[in-house]
């Protein structure tokens, strides 16, 4: 036993020991491998594009708007003379053709009747029995009994409006069916608010205040070349696009444009089908969808929306 103790154990602990240093330094310094070669960084930023092809563009704007009553105006006499009648009082409806006023002219002496031009409501008097009335004086003021739909746009929308139809479809939530509006019309006041305006037909019954959608049809095209709007810079009947030119290169182009609808727009010259063209302007945000490049390792990373090129 003392001989175990002395001389056994101690030369297999040795030995244990010494098996496991020459396991450590064989895997610190003697690797059964070489090391793969590092990789290094080749991520390249691929560029989306879209292929130009034909579609269809239905140019159509759907405006929020009012309904409102048109503006009120003078009634102004017409003779010089003194009004010896006063027919109508301030809030009443009159119908076209009703006597308002009595004014006995001067020369040739006699009396003359002023009557409404249309129906509407007499919303201020001007004059009273006895008061002279001059040529151009006003008597009364008038609010018409008609109607308008009104509704503001961006002024960027004037370029889609250019050319605008003199009608439009009218829809009031809860009221009639859907009806035509005349005398479209587009305004801009000099503050830069741009409206759009038309005619509400007489024999619609409408009331001041009403919500309405105001459609708008603009023109459609269809087995046209179109492209994205993003990937357009410009518009308003020219633009700038970027073609792959097939080696990884853009070439910078000026195209020719014709009907949006905001997302697509014709390509009238420019372009030919099959191209293919950078989904979006340099500097301008890819909008909704992700953009995805070679990550080097032979896979793909793709950006959240709106990264900016």
């Amino acid at each position: 036993m003392v001989v175990w103790r002395r001389w056994v154990f101690p030369i297999l602990m040795v030995v244990i020991l010494g098996a496991a240093a020459a396991a450590l330094v064989k895997i610190a310094f003697f690797p059964d491998q070489a090391p793969a070669a590092a990789l290094e960084p080749s991520a390249q930023i691929a560029d989306p594009t879209v292929v130009v092809d034909k579609g269809e563009v239905v140019n159509a704007l759907t405006l929020t708007g009012t309904i409102a009553r048109d503006a009120a105006y003078p009634v102004r006499s017409t003779v010089d003379g003194v009004v010896t009648s006063v027919d109508v009082g301030e809030g009443q409806t009159v119908a076209a053709g009703q006597k308002l006023f009595t004014i006995k002219q001067n020369d040739p002496v006699k009396n003359i009747d002023v009557v409404a031009p249309e129906a509407g409501e007499v919303t201020e008097i001007a004059v009273v029995k006895g008061q002279p009335a001059s040529i151009g004086g006003e008597l009364v003021t008038l609010t018409p009994a008609r109607y308008h739909v009104q509704a503001t746009v961006d002024p960027v929308q004037l370029y889609r409006l250019q050319g605008a139809p003199s009608e439009a479809s009218v829809t009031i939530q809860g009221g009639p069916a859907p009806f035509t509006c005349t005398g479209l019309k587009v305004e801009v006041a000099e503050d830069g608010t741009t409206t759009v305006t038309c005619a509400v037909p007489t024999d619609q019954t409408v009331f001041a205040g009403l919500q309405a959608e105001l459609d708008v049809d603009l023109g459609t095209v269809s087995d046209v070349l179109v492209v994205p709007t993003t990937a357009v810079k410009g518009g308003a009947g020219t633009g700038v696009v970027w073609v792959s030119a097939g080696t990884g290169d853009l070439e910078e182009r000026d195209v020719t444009l014709g009907v949006s609808d905001g997302k697509l727009v014709e390509v009238t010259g420019g372009l030919e089908a099959g191209e293919q063209v950078r989904q979006y302007v340099p500097g301008v945000a890819a909008g909704d969808e992700e953009t995805c490049y070679d990550d080097g390792m032979g896979g793909q990373y793709c950006e959240p929306a709106g990264w900016n090129w």
